[in-house]
C-alpha cells in the first residue's frame, strides 16, 4: 500500500483544454489546441472524453521520450459573438 499510495500522491496531473465538436454525422472530434495535432474522435461524448486521454498521454509520452517538457495549456476558451447581418453583408475577394 505505501507504494502504490506514494506512486499516486507523486504524479503530476497535466491538465488541457479539450474542445468537442459534434460531427454531422455522428461522434465527437476532440481538438486539444495546447498540443499541436493532437485530435482525435470517439462515437460517444464518454469515448470522445478516453480518446482525448488516451491521446494527450500519448502526446506527452512521445515528447518525453525526446527529452520534451510538455507544454502548458493555452491560456483562455472564450466566445466571439458576429452578428447575422455582418456575415450576410460581408463580401469576399
Amino acid at each position: 500500500m505505501g507504494l502504490l499510495w506514494y506512486t499516486l500522491w507523486s504524479m503530476k496531473i497535466h491538465h488541457y483544454t479539450a474542445i468537442f465538436q459534434k460531427e454531422p454525422e455522428g461522434g465527437y472530434t476532440v481538438i486539444i489546441p495546447a498540443l499541436k495535432g493532437c485530435v482525435t474522435y470517439g462515437e460517444t461524448i464518454e469515448e470522445a472524453v478516453e480518446a482525448g486521454k488516451e491521446a494527450i498521454e500519448s502526446y506527452l509520452g512521445s515528447l518525453a521520450r525526446d527529452g520534451e517538457k510538455p507544454p502548458k495549456d493555452i491560456s483562455f476558451v472564450s466566445m466571439i459573438d458576429v452578428p447575422e447581418s455582418s456575415v450576410t453583408s460581408a463580401s469576399y475577394a
